[in-house]
């Protein structure tokens, strides 16, 4: 008889830790006043705290960090 026991699967980190220390850096620059969007940051300053994150992961992405593919709409 099959043992009833469920195989789970192990789950490592979502994010790396290079990740989460851009997103860091991205929110202290959104406080200072000094997060921009836009390509080449000409874009208006960032008032969100999720805009604030978005850039950080795509910063973090660039760099090469572990991050997820992004999701589309």
């Amino acid at each position: 008889m099959p043992s009833n026991k469920r195989s789970r699967k192990k789950s490592g980190r979502k994010y790396g830790k290079a990740a989460g220390k851009t997103v860091a850096s991205a929110m202290r620059r959104k406080k200072k006043g000094t997060l921009r969007s836009g390509k080449g940051g000409k874009g208006g300053k960032v008032k969100s705290r999720k805009q604030a994150i978005a850039i950080g992961l795509s910063e973090a992405r660039k760099k090469g960090a572990k991050v997820p593919k992004k999701t589309g709409k």
